[in-house]
């Protein structure tokens, strides 16, 4: 039975995709872990693995196809003993680009035949694809069963025969009852692109248009700011010591071609926070809190069109050296887009450095389902009141501290901020 390959999910935010290259044609043959196709995400172009043997039947989203849904059907996989006369339905299933047409023309011969052995591609209430097979579908009609409540077996979900032959008639009314809850209150809308577009017509402008990344980042902090309940802490650091501190250590290690940062304080800092308050390292689960052990940070890098944030796990047991270098190759790949959905997702806790650009100080968004992200800006020479009342001049740095008020309370979020202080302000310390 023909096999139809559907749009993967390359990581848990992704829901549509650019197919930006094919690696098989129509009547390869192809073995399990043979690479596929090259799909873009909105984080990186990642390549796609089969997951069944068989001969490449029909590819049905071309090449360069954005927008194209999970789930989507994008090729069919034929097995052995079988042709492209054995796809039937599957083939008939239209790329992103192309419209379905309304109604077949009676005189098409292969349209009729398609319709002869197989009904029509079922869909969900609420307006989804069922995804079952051609035998299924007939079974289930000669049966009168509802397609809708039954769970495939198959790949992908997929109803089969089996599923059929062991469901049982429901009554008619049973499957709409869901369907008549009362749908969700759509958020307000801001105005459409096309009354901003004519607020400047007759100027000069460029339209960008928006790629997955840039999409995926409006939609997420969007949410997220409209979500998750921020306050704020703020705090200024005094960074002689460190700089004073990291001097030394650079010139020790130079030999070894290690060159330590000012950033590689600051994650080393607060991943050892977040284990001298262990409460503060959590994130929201929706209907709990999650309280994790190891000190996994991200770091949010800067690349062309957006961002990433790769996750330093265990970052409190690795030494600066380590960190300085894994951070090196994570922002390289990231820039890149070459980094793999479990190194930037997860973590507790994020930083976001615009110190090197000359920011004094901002506010950071938080990245869901994180508990908080520290905001770093520049170090500066500032006046300041000593102990014994005297005015000095120190090397300042300003950082805020984002925090989830529905994980972290506002003392744990102070505490939690006094200790990243402390460690920074005495960086030996974090070495013991």
């Amino acid at each position: 039975m023909p096999t139809e390959i559907l749009m993967p999910a390359l990581s848990p935010t992704m829901e549509e995709g650019t197919l930006a290259k094919w690696l098989v044609k129509e009547g390869e043959t192809v073995s399990s872990g043979d690479l596929l196709a090259e799909i873009e995400t909105d984080k990186a172009t990642m390549e796609f693995e089969a997951v069944d043997e068989g001969v490449v039947g029909k590819i049905l989203v071309a090449e360069g196809s954005e927008g194209v849904k999970v789930n989507t059907p994008i090729a069919v996989l034929l097995e052995d003993g079988e042709s492209a006369d054995d796809i039937g339905s599957a083939s008939a299933s239209p790329t992103p680009a192309e419209p379905a047409p309304a109604e077949a023309p009676a005189s098409e011969p292969t349209a009729a035949v398609a319709a002869a052995s197989a009904p029509s591609a079922p869909k969900s209430n609420d307006g989804t694809r069922i995804f079952a097979s051609p035998l299924a579908r007939r079974i289930a009609a000669q049966k009168g069963l509802d397609l809708s409540t039954i769970k495939g077996s198959g790949p992908h979900g997929r109803i089969v025969k089996a599923d059929v032959e062991q469901a049982e008639a429901a009554p008619a009314q049973a499957a709409p009852a869901t369907a008549a809850a009362t749908p969700a209150v759509a958020a307000p809308a801001g105005p459409s692109s096309d009354t901003i577009a004519k607020m400047y017509e007759g100027r000069e402008y460029e339209e960008i248009k928006l790629d997955g990344m840039r999409k995926t980042i409006a939609a997420r902090l969007t949410e997220a700011k409209q979500t998750v309940p921020h306050f704020y802490l703020r705090r200024d650091i005094k960074l002689d010591a460190l700089l004073e501190f990291r001097g030394t250590l650079n010139a020790q290690l130079s030999e070894r071609g290690v060159k330590l940062s000012v950033n590689d304080f600051i994650i080393k800092a607060c991943a050892l926070a977040l284990q001298q308050v262990p409460d503060a390292n959590a994130v929201w689960a929706g209907d709990k809190v999650l309280k994790l052990t190891p000190s996994d940070v991200a770091v949010a890098v800067a690349i062309e069109g957006g961002l990433f944030t790769p996750v330093l796990q265990d970052a409190h047991q690795k030494s600066l050296s380590a960190l300085s270098a894994e951070m090196k190759d994570l922002a390289g790949r990231a820039r890149d887009r070459k980094l793999a959905p479990h190194e930037y997702q997860g973590g507790s806790f994020a930083i976001s450095n615009l110190g090197m650009f000359g920011i004094d100080n901002f506010d950071a968004v938080i990245n869901p389902p994180h508990g908080a992200i520290l905001a770093v800006g520049a170090g500066t020479k500032k006046p300041i009141v000593g102990k014994d009342g005297e005015v000095d001049v120190a090397t300042v740095m300003s950082v805020t501290l984002s925090v989830d008020h529905r994980v972290i309370d506002g003392a744990l979020g102070a505490q939690l901020l006094q200790a990243i202080v402390d460690n920074l302000e005495n960086p030996l310390a974090m070495l013991a």
